[in-house]
């Protein structure tokens, strides 16, 4: 037998132990996604979301997905709802007649919530304390300003949302809020991703002396993540944050009670 014959047999015998894989083409749509938004908030938020829903838009080709658009729960019922594996909250959060009510009851019972920026915005005049406890016990502190981007700090590797990511990484340019109390407080709370630090002094008109950032966390008794970046259009700009938004999109998706759609 020749030295090239025992070659190729050692390298086929190598391939044939190997595990075998398949690939897990979708036959139908995995899943529906219900984005949740205002297009009559402040312009660069309203930016934020026609950048944001395009984005999704891109994710969801080939129908690997449904992808739904609202700006208005009102003509839900929760047997509609519940239909969404979850809500994308790109700029609002429910505010009108039933709709907190209803947004409360689908998340009470399994529902899905990916929430970025001003989704999470409240202050002594939201009246919603079940939104506050939702989203971690923080009420809204301050803001840098003008939007600029910032050097993240990852907190953890061991989050399906985070252990692609590098440690530290810089965010395309946002409005950043930070949060009092500071979620990472909350027993409840997971906190993922944080404004580093080194940032401070941070801000040029409004300026962030120091304190607890948090910027990305989830609630442990929710089926959410909450992302705190959104705002004008260079959103998208930066490889690793579009990462982040992807793994936190499949992570909040892969928890849907009825199963993970992506198995």
């Amino acid at each position: 037998m020749t030295h090239f014959k025992r070659i190729s047999i050692f390298v086929l015998a190598l391939i044939c132990a190997l595990p075998a894989f398949s690939q897990l083409y979708a036959s139908k749509p995995r899943f529906k996604a219900l984005v949740y938004y205002s297009d009559t908030a402040e312009s660069a938020h309203v930016e934020f979301a026609e950048q944001a829903i395009d984005y999704f838009r891109h994710l969801s080709w080939g129908e690997g997905f449904i992808l739904d658009q609202t700006t208005s729960l009102a003509g839900y019922t929760y047997d509609k709802l519940k239909e969404y594996t979850m809500i994308i909250a790109i700029n609002a959060s429910p505010g009108a007649g039933g709709e907190r009510a209803l947004f409360e009851k689908y998340m009470e019972n399994g529902g899905g919530w990916l929430g970025f920026h001003a989704a999470a915005y409240n202050d002594a005049n939201t009246g919603w304390p079940w939104y506050v406890k939702f989203l971690g016990g923080g009420v809204f502190y301050c803001n840098n300003w003008p939007p600029q981007p910032a050097l993240l700090d990852v907190d953890t590797d061991a989050s399906p949302v985070t252990r692609s990511l590098p440690s530290q990484f810089v965010a395309a340019e946002s409005e950043w809020y930070q949060w009092k109390p500071s979620p990472r407080q909350n027993p409840d709370v997971e906190v993922l991703v944080s404004l580093s630090s080194r940032n401070y002094p941070f801000g040029i008109k409004d300026i962030v002396t120091g304190g607890d950032f948090p910027v990305v966390w989830r609630n442990k008794n929710y089926r959410m993540v909450y992302l705190n970046f959104g705002h004008g259009d260079r959103e998208f700009l930066d490889p690793t944050q579009n990462l982040l938004v992807v793994n936190a999109f499949r992570y909040v998706a892969s928890l849907d009670p009825s199963g993970d759609p992506f198995q």
